[in-house]
């Protein structure tokens, strides 16, 4: 029988998940506008398709929130935006599958919006070798109700997006980010 492994409770990545992985910092933005929608980015993967909020991965040298202005011109067409509070945070653990990565750990800003109609700057073919071939207005209960008619709460990332969004929908922004999972 194999010793079990003895972790040094004074190391600082004793209790880090992430500790030798290779994790992408990105930023996200939960866009929602006067008719309390949000805006999704449908990815297509082999797995099956998840939809999320728009964003990306920070590029060398760049803060989380220029990082965003960046990706929210890009993928949804949104310039200027008036990005707002880091209010909810989140970890997935899972390689890319260009290998370069081991999963993303994710800053989400709230991001109001007037309403708008998204149009990317980058070309299809651009977005489809992101895996995105989408983009969508959802109301909260119409997340919900995608959720259960798929049986899946993969659907979305994260998978309690309907519940986050309720709260600050409601006017529940969170002071602190909060952590919310895959």
């Amino acid at each position: 029988m194999d010793d079990p492994v003895a972790v040094n409770a004074d190391d600082p990545n004793a209790d880090d998940p992430t500790a030798g992985l290779r994790i992408r910092e990105a930023a996200r933005a939960l866009i929602v506008d006067p008719d309390q929608r949000v805006l999704l980015v449908r990815f297509e993967f082999p797995v099956g398709t998840r939809w999320a909020l728009p964003g990306g991965g920070l590029e060398a040298g760049e803060t989380p929130e220029a990082a965003l202005r960046r990706e929210l011109v890009e993928e949804v067409g949104l310039h200027d935006a008036d990005i707002g509070p880091h209010i909810w945070t989140r970890l997935h653990v899972i390689p890319f599958l260009d290998g370069r990565w081991d999963g993303q750990r994710e800053q989400i800003h709230l991001v109001r919006a007037g309403r708008f109609e998204p149009t990317p700057v980058l070309t299809p073919e651009e977005l489809q070798r992101e895996y995105v071939f989408g983009l969508r207005w959802w109301h909260l209960h119409e997340i919900a109700e995608a959720a259960a008619a798929a049986g899946d709460t993969r659907l979305f990332a994260p998978q309690a997006l309907a519940t986050h969004l309720a709260e600050v929908l409601a006017g529940r922004v969170p002071n602190q980010p909060v952590d919310v999972g895959i």
